[in-house]
């Protein structure tokens, strides 16, 4: 309502504000409204100007009527405040969060103490709807109720039925030749979910994964050659219900092309027979723009590795339509050359800056090179203090030919103090009792402190390890142990063991991804018999004595190309060890143990790892045997699961394992994250297959006497350590074998 009194004007030409008077103010402060008047006292105010102060203020938003009025020389504004939000209140809402319809609601204007304005009703109650059709919830109710309250305020509440989620049942492409239908929506995100995925989404509609699907499609086609290929359109059709939905997707697939040549074109600072080498792609091949890209990703990181961060390579395609041929161009300009100025580390809190330099492979002041700089990041990351890494590569201002490298660094909790209880099939019960620090007031010392205890094994360890002991990178450890142990209660063969220790280790890196290890130590060893010691025991007793004084020396040679050490993705570890008791200590001895690891990435979360071990040990000198106690054994979740913890191998008198001087091992996973789970970076899980045995000697070695199993498993990296569980089963077992389909370990490992 808009209202002007002109009955009382003075003249035609109006009147001089001497005064303004505001009517109808409740929450609204006076200054705020005579900020937004055109108009000021001493003003002249005529009939032609009334409409423009009234837009004037109901511009402003907080009013529902403006009247003018004049009494004398004494401007009279009458105004009606809109009511202010009391508050807002969401019910009804389980699949999105209130605090996720708030913030939608801020977005159109609707928020506490904002001022109520009916006309944003609807486009508040659409927002809410868009929000649960996102979601494929296309039958949700929404329901606003305006409860008016005293000193003009309002609440607003919403009540929501969500319903249930749409659900894809069908999903169609039309216009396909070159492959089936069934082979181009297998790898859509979206569709029927396949018989097994018992707890799959793959049904629920979502336009933003529908749009992934396409971008799939597309993808899948310009990397078979279709390089005109097109959707034309996509029709989503939803049941007069609203609860099912059918996807058409119409496609023009084009014709393929293959490619006639591909030149090298600009400034080629590297020889061009090296950049040639690094194409992806050749004449005769099946245009693919996945291969392309590649091809100039891999010339982009070569000229990085020159020092031209910012090289540019751009692949043109020429088209012969007639005889369905392109012709490739990549076109290089490496830009300036530049150096790093500076190293910059941001979110070290608890770590001093040198740890993280001395792991730089990119040093400062010298050429940029994009393989130093992931390989410095990698490096950052496999240290067990850090959570995660991201590297910037900044111009530095005012220069052409400098950059800076900002580092942000995660830091996560390195150092923990643990009591505590844990179950292992293996072992029983296990206390523990531990206080470790890996980055020891932040120098990246480890200490670790430990007491644990099981009923077959007791443990007593100090432990100290500088990882640069020297600049060059050699790191020195020391240990301290004492460590009992029961292998009657482990179900082998029956004696008790008392053995205390020390060592200190030397590790030397060889290169970026070998290291060699020495470690030189002193071992004390007691061994304690009962009446059900099996003959082995007793004879070899006899022969050498029940104590025994043990000089060691165990060498490695490491071969490490992971991406990581926990959960790795990629990469390769060999371990090539030598474990030797030195003459003049009671027991001659010698141990050989070789390992590999690969891990083979086959897809986003999906890993395929092979695994083998040989190992073998004998004596020498005046020492009979291989010490009973120093014997291999195989058989549990660390060798072959479905069989039980060290039950594999040769036999003693009395039917226990007795262990063997030679051991084979060997397995492949399929390791890939929960499907039931969307965000699990602790858990992962596999399907194995397990196969292994203990021998003798290696003469005695059969691959008839090879034991197998197969089956999943699951580890889970908990705050309370490392739980792992197998559920498997045996492929090839004896009468004799002692078979454990489910296997766990939960809390500690020893």
């Amino acid at each position: 309502m808009l209202g002007w009194s002109v009955s009382a004007l003075a003249s035609s030409n109006g009147f001089v504000v001497q005064d303004i008077e505001l009517e109808g103010l409740q929450r609204i402060a006076a200054g705020t409204v005579l900020t937004y008047l055109p108009v000021s006292v001493g003003d002249q105010l005529s009939d032609e100007q009334a409409p423009d102060i009234i837009r004037a203020l109901f511009r402003t938003g907080f009013f529902s009527d403006v009247t003018l009025r004049r009494r004398g020389d004494v401007l009279v504004v009458a105004v009606e405040e809109r009511p202010a939000i009391n508050d807002i209140r969401i019910s009804g809402n389980r699949d999105i969060k209130t605090d996720q319809l708030m913030d939608a609601l801020r977005q159109v204007g609707m928020s506490r103490g904002r001022v109520f304005n009916r006309t944003v009703l609807e486009r508040m109650e659409n927002e809410l709807l868009q929000q649960y059709f996102a979601r494929g919830k296309y039958n949700v109710q929404v329901d606003v109720d305006v409860q008016p309250l005293p000193r003009n305020r309002v609440d607003v509440v919403i009540e929501i039925a969500e319903g249930r989620v749409a659900r894809i049942q069908q999903v169609r492409v039309v216009g396909n030749e070159a492959y089936s239908e069934r082979e181009l929506i297998r790898r859509f995100d979206s569709g029927v979910p396949r018989w097994y995925a018992l707890f799959s989404r793959r049904d629920h509609y979502s336009k933003q994964r529908l749009a992934g699907d396409l971008e799939t499609l597309r993808t899948r086609y310009l990397d078979s050659g279709f390089i005109n290929f097109n959707v034309d359109s996509t029709q989503v059709t939803l049941t007069p219900d609203r609860r099912d939905i059918y996807i058409t997707i119409n496609i023009d697939e084009g014709e393929q092309y293959r490619v006639s040549e591909v030149n090298l074109a600009g400034h080629l600072i590297v020889d061009p027979e090296e950049l040639q080498g690094l194409l992806a792609i050749a004449p005769g091949d099946t245009f693919s723009r996945s291969l392309i890209t590649d091809s100039a990703s891999r010339i982009t990181r070569r000229l990085g590795d020159e020092g031209y961060a910012f090289a540019n390579v751009n692949p043109i395609p020429q088209l012969d339509e007639d005889n369905r041929e392109v012709a490739l161009t990549f076109f290089v300009d490496p830009g300036q050359r530049v150096y790093v100025r500076r190293i910059n580390f941001t979110g070290n809190s608890r770590t001093r800056d040198e740890v993280f330099r001395r792991e730089m492979r990119q040093m400062e002041g010298g050429w940029y090179s994009t393989s130093n700089v992931d390989r410095s990041r990698v490096r950052l990351q496999r240290l067990s203090y850090v959570e995660d890494v991201n590297i910037q590569t900044r111009r530095v201002p005012g220069t052409d030919d400098q950059v800076d490298l900002d580092i942000t660094v995660s830091e996560r909790l390195s150092g923990s103090f643990m009591i505590g209880a844990g179950y292992s099939q293996s072992q029983g019960v296990l206390f523990n009792t531990s206080l470790s620090q890996d980055n020891f007031f932040g120098t990246g010392n480890r200490v670790s402190l430990a007491l644990n205890n099981s009923r077959v094994s007791t443990l007593y360890s100090l432990s100290f390890t500088n990882p640069y002991h020297t600049l060059d990178g050699i790191s020195r450890g020391f240990n301290v142990f004492y460590r009992e142990t029961d292998a009657f209660r482990a179900d082998i063969s029956r004696y008790s063991s008392n053995r205390l220790g020390a060592n200190v280790t030397y590790g030397i890196p060889l290169t970026e991804y070998n290291t060699f290890r020495i470690t030189p130590g002193y071992e004390r060893v007691e061994i304690l018999t009962s009446d059900n010691t099996p003959d082995e025991i007793f004879r070899y007793l006899s022969d050498n004595g029940e104590q025994y004084d043990l000089y060691t020396l165990n060498t490695s040679f490491i071969h490490d190309t992971r991406n990581r050490t926990v959960f790795a993705e990629r990469g390769n570890v060999q371990r090539i060890s030598l474990e030797v008791s030195m003459p003049g200590s009671d027991l001659e001895y010698y141990k050989a143990d070789y390992r590999n690891q690969l891990f083979i990435p086959l897809r986003p979360g999906l890993t395929f790892a092979l695994s083998g071990e040989l190992a073998y040990g004998a004596a020498y000198g005046d020492s009979s045997d291989l010490p009973f106690f120093e014997k291999f054994f195989a058989g549990g979740t660390r060798s072959v699961r479905g069989y039980r913890d060290l039950s594999l191998g040769p036999r003693d008198s009395r039917d226990d394992p007795f262990g063997g001087n030679f051991r084979v091992l060997g397995g492949a996973e399929l390791i890939f994250p929960p499907p039931f789970m969307d965000a699990a970076p602790n858990v992962r899980m596999s399907l194995f297959l397990d196969a292994g045995q203990v021998f003798d000697t290696y003469d005695d070695f059969d691959t008839q006497d090879i034991r197998a199993s197969v089956g999943a498993g699951m580890t889970w990296l908990s705050p309370v350590g490392a739980l792992t569980f197998s559920l498997a089963q045996a492929l090839n077992d004896k009468p004799e074998d002692r078979l454990q389909s489910f296997q766990f370990s939960i809390g500690a490992t020893f």
